[in-house]
């Protein structure tokens, strides 16, 4: 199982981004998937899934302005990420649900002026 986040960058407040999730390795149709977010000094955090239909849940703190989605053909998720703001600022990471403990490189997103 290989997760590849990518995507990140240094944006100003009110911007946006549009991070992607290459996974290889497993049937990605038939798993649900996960972001998840680290900020400095602070624990991992979940950011959203989506399910194998396209369902996607969120944190209340992303709701409205994060939207989670998936291209199976391309074994591709994706989240993008409007109205930035510095408290979005973190490494971003992916995550398959039928394999909790393969966490691939994480992607990292600063959100400041």
């Amino acid at each position: 199982v290989q997760l590849q986040a990518s995507g990140g960058g240094l944006v100003q407040p009110g911007g946006s981004l549009r991070l992607s999730c290459a996974a290889s390795g497993f049937t990605f149709s038939l798993s649900a998937m996960d972001w998840y977010r680290q900020a400095p000094g602070k624990q991992r955090q979940w950011v959203a899934t989506i399910t194998r239909g396209g369902t996607g849940n969120y944190v209340d703190s992303v709701k409205g302005r994060f939207t989670i989605s998936r291209d199976d053909a391309k074994s591709t998720m994706y989240l993008q990420m409007n109205s930035l703001k510095p408290e979005d600022t973190a490494v971003y990471y992916c995550r398959a649900l039928s394999y909790p403990r393969n966490w691939g490189q994480g992607t990292l997103v600063t959100v400041s002026s």
